[in-house]
């Protein structure tokens, strides 16, 4: 495990935050990648507090509701959407949803995987900021896009902690403003 070197003097607080606690796993899940944990950011209560007050003051008054993509954006949406007094959705993976649910498939590098959203749970035209920890190759947030897009909601844009912007995952998200706490 290596970290990432301590915060620079121009980084905003949220930034310098994930700066000096981001992991990195060289060869994790397999040769070759390079993983980058979050995990001790989220463990650290100041620096959660920063990021959560990032997120929400970046996109204040532009939202109604946040949806959160499962597992991490779980934790950024509940967060943020107490924070702001918004609604909360839950885009799960493929099959944990009850009820009438739309579902999006999506491609991974090793195969294909699915998300889904409950129907009718806000009004139409509700305004949704869609929330992750990493944007990497965009997959997963575009297809949360459709969703939200099919639901009938209006997407006002995302905000991550993370982006890897060798991975190109921007290029796939249209023209939906994006907010990336890091990049690297």
């Amino acid at each position: 495990m290596t970290h990432i070197s301590a915060p620079n003097a121009s980084a905003s607080s949220a930034a310098a935050h994930v700066e000096a606690l981001l992991a990195s796993y060289p060869d994790f899940p397999q040769p070759n990648i390079l993983f980058r944990d979050l995990n001790p950011v989220f463990a650290d209560a100041v620096a959660f507090r920063a990021i959560v007050d990032d997120l929400a003051d970046q996109h204040r008054g532009q939202f109604d509701a946040v949806a959160g993509i499962e597992a991490r954006g779980f934790l950024l949406a509940a967060a943020v959407g107490y924070a702001a007094n918004a609604a909360v959705l839950a885009v799960r993976k493929g099959g944990k949803l009850p009820g009438t649910v739309l579902t999006e498939e999506y491609d991974l590098e090793y195969g294909s995987a699915r998300l889904e959203l409950e129907v009718g749970q806000l009004p139409a035209g509700t305004r949704v900021l869609i929330l992750d920890d990493v944007l990497a190759t965009g997959g997963t947030i575009a297809a949360t896009s459709r969703l939200i897009e099919r639901a009938g909601y209006t997407l006002t844009g995302v905000g991550v902690v993370l982006e890897l912007t060798d991975l190109h995952g921007r290029e796939r998200l249209g023209t939906a403003p994006v907010h990336a706490i890091m990049s690297i």
